[in-house]
């Protein structure tokens, strides 16, 4: 039994009995994806989400450090409006000469709890 991601790249593969193209650039910062992608429900699974768009691993924990699950369903429903942060347009502007593969530690906001520590 297939699961997550891999059961949801399979089912997209099945569709019409055409292999889909695999995406070209990370929904967060509109950089060439590199040899890993994650996709990242836009609405969180936990808040009714279903849409998922592939970002870059470090795009990924970014928004996951700055906004929590209820954060991103009310304030930030659509990456549109979580480009708007004054945090995530500083990680944008910081990334974009970064190549495809890049990556660094990624620190959460001052006073959110880690999930080891919550």
């Amino acid at each position: 039994m297939t699961r997550g991601r891999v059961r949801h790249k399979a089912a997209l593969a099945a569709l019409d009995g055409k292999a889909v193209p695999a995406p070209e650039v990370c929904g967060l910062c509109g950089r060439p994806l590199g040899t890993r992608t994650e996709w990242h429900h836009v609405v969180p699974k936990s808040e009714g989400g279903r849409d998922t768009v592939p970002l870059h691993p470090i795009c990924h924990r970014i928004i996951h450090a700055t906004a929590s699950n209820a954060e991103l369903a009310r304030s930030y429903p659509t990456l549109d409006a979580l480009r708007e942060r004054a945090d995530i347009r500083r990680f944008i502007a910081w990334i974009a000469g970064k190549p495809p593969d890049f990556h660094a530690p990624t620190r959460r906001k001052p006073g959110q709890a880690s999930k080891a520590s919550a």
